[in-house]
């Protein structure tokens, strides 16, 4: 709570901050404005080619999708069963900008009806809010958050889309995937950041995540887990292209396994590299060491065991290209994080990736997929708990006029947790899904 304390302590300050360098006449208010580097800009890459790329507009529209998942739910036998899911999805969304504002607001609710098993009949809901504000010249502020409710992961607005890749280094951990019961994500950060000098950049960033499993008895092995934390960072650029900086980061993380509560608390400095010859192209490196103070967790009626303290190295890279007719994400990192379900925090590697190719005028085509391995920090049976996840998507986007598209897509999952039951059962899915979009686009203004 201290910490949380000091971190908004700093934000306050970071806020008034600009306002006595005006008064005080500070140098360096050039209007060269410096960009955010990845690892610590706290954003997702953007993922369309620049001849999809819209600004200024209400969009509206719905989506139907059909799709044979091979792991639909667990049988009688406590083996998975086969289903056809159809699932109908109304979107909006408001994407507006100016020259000081720009803010991005999507919601599409989701009704899922099954063949087989209506009673895994099931409402969606997905949501997203972003927003970037320059408060003056040299300081912006941003915020996003991420909320979904959905008993499968890959029911969201965009079927071809099911991978976020980013290069940041506080990635919410959200990758065990279960196959057939209600969860509540959410994911939010806060941020600001002040360019004091022509080549200089301060910043600050906060940010929480929840995993919410409404029925604790369709997931034996996984629990509700939070965490939150904080960032502060100096950014510095050698010239036009290359950034260079440092980061000091706080977090907690908890879990709520047993009936008890599991905590760890990180701190780590980490040391940044990017080079942006373009807006449209970025590499990113970022690592540093990282000090972890877990609490392991007790079964109830167990004395509570010594803390585990450790130091651990943290890395990752990154690289996003976007160009007129393709654009390429890459992303990797090793961190400690949340245990995405597990009994406690964890070592989490992390690979992610997405293309997108525009094939010709009307049609196009996407790849995306990850792999994740959780190793639990301080746990009462870690090497049960331990495991992995591989997923990827590949799809055929077709566009039939100004508003209608249709999509083809296969998904392959694969999961290793042991521990994890309703995982360890059936382990493997695959889903071939058929989309139907029709879609309205207004610009803002006219």
């Amino acid at each position: 709570m201290k910490r949380c304390h000091e971190i908004g302590a700093l934000l306050i300050i970071l806020t008034v901050a600009p306002v006595f360098a005006q008064v005080g006449g500070a140098s360096g208010s050039t209007g060269d404005q410096m960009l955010m580097p990845a690892p610590v800009s706290g954003q997702a890459f953007a993922t369309e080619v620049t001849s999809e790329e819209r600004r200024n507009y209400l969009r509206a529209g719905v989506t139907f999708t059909g799709a044979y998942n091979d792991n639909a739910f667990l049988g009688a036998s406590g083996q998975p069963e086969s289903d056809v899911s159809y699932t109908i999805m109304p979107t909006i969304s408001w994407d507006e900008t100016n020259s000081r504002l720009h803010w991005l607001l999507s919601y599409a609710p989701g009704f899922t009806f099954y063949q087989r098993e209506s009673s895994m009949n099931q409402t969606d809901q997905n949501a997203i809010l972003s927003f970037e504000y320059r408060l003056s010249p040299h300081v912006t502020l941003s915020a996003q958050d991420r909320f979904q409710k959905s008993s499968n992961v890959f029911n969201q607005p965009d079927p071809t889309s099911t991978t976020v890749v980013s290069g940041g280094t506080q990635e919410p951990n959200f990758s065990i995937i279960t196959p057939d019961a209600d969860r509540l994500t959410n994911s939010g950060n806060l941020g600001i950041n002040y360019q004091f000098a022509r080549n200089a950049m301060i910043g600050a960033n906060g940010n929480v995540s929840n995993l919410y499993f409404p029925n604790a008895s369709e997931v034996p092995g996984l629990y509700n887990s939070d965490s939150e934390g904080g960032t502060v960072f100096l950014s510095l650029r050698a010239s036009q292209k290359h950034y260079f900086g440092a980061t000091y980061q706080y977090q907690r993380f908890l879990s709520y396994p047993f009936g008890t509560s599991a905590k760890t608390q990180t701190q780590g400095a980490m040391f940044f590299y990017s080079f942006s010859p373009t807006t449209r192209l970025s590499f990113s490196f970022f690592g540093g060491p990282q000090y972890s103070d877990s609490a392991p967790t007790a079964f109830p009626g167990e004395l509570p065991t010594a803390e585990v303290r450790a130091w651990s190295p943290a890395a990752g890279a990154s690289f996003n290209w976007r160009g007129k007719l393709s654009s390429f994400a890459l992303s990797y990192s090793q961190i400690i994080s949340g245990g995405a379900g597990l009994e406690g925090a964890v070592h989490m590697d992390s690979a992610t990736a997405s293309v997108r190719q525009r094939i010709s005028k009307a049609l196009s085509g996407s790849l995306s997929g990850g792999y994740t391995k959780n190793e639990v920090l301080a746990g009462s049976v870690p090497f049960v708990s331990n495991g992995h996840t591989i997923q990827g998507t590949a799809s055929l986007q077709q566009q039939f006029g100004q508003n209608l598209s249709l999509a083809l897509g296969y998904t392959r999952l694969y999961q290793s947790y042991p521990g994890v039951a309703v995982i360890s059962t059936a382990p493997s899915t695959n889903r071939e899904f058929i989309s139907l979009s029709y879609q309205f686009l207004r610009p803002l203004g006219q």
